[in-house]
């Protein structure tokens, strides 16, 4: 759902289905199940699903961290 490193160029936006806003959050995940527990996955997140997007990823017990994004 987000950009990797080799997408220079493209801004980098919310992780939210049909949401194009510039991304200030950094949602850092893993699924224990399939994961190491030192791997991280991020999506990013706007203000306005940042709260949504964290639920989500809290319900399912994925959650880790959510920090600021400057990208």
């Amino acid at each position: 759902m987000t950009e990797t490193p080799s997408d220079e160029g493209l801004a980098s936006v919310c992780s939210a289905r049909g949401c194009g806003r510039p991304a200030t959050w950094a949602l850092l995940w893993n699924n224990p199940k399939i994961h190491t527990p030192d791997r991280r996955k991020t999506w990013l997140a706007c203000d306005e699903h940042k709260q949504s997007l964290s639920d989500f990823l809290g319900a399912r017990s994925f959650l880790r961290e959510v920090e600021p994004f400057s990208g």
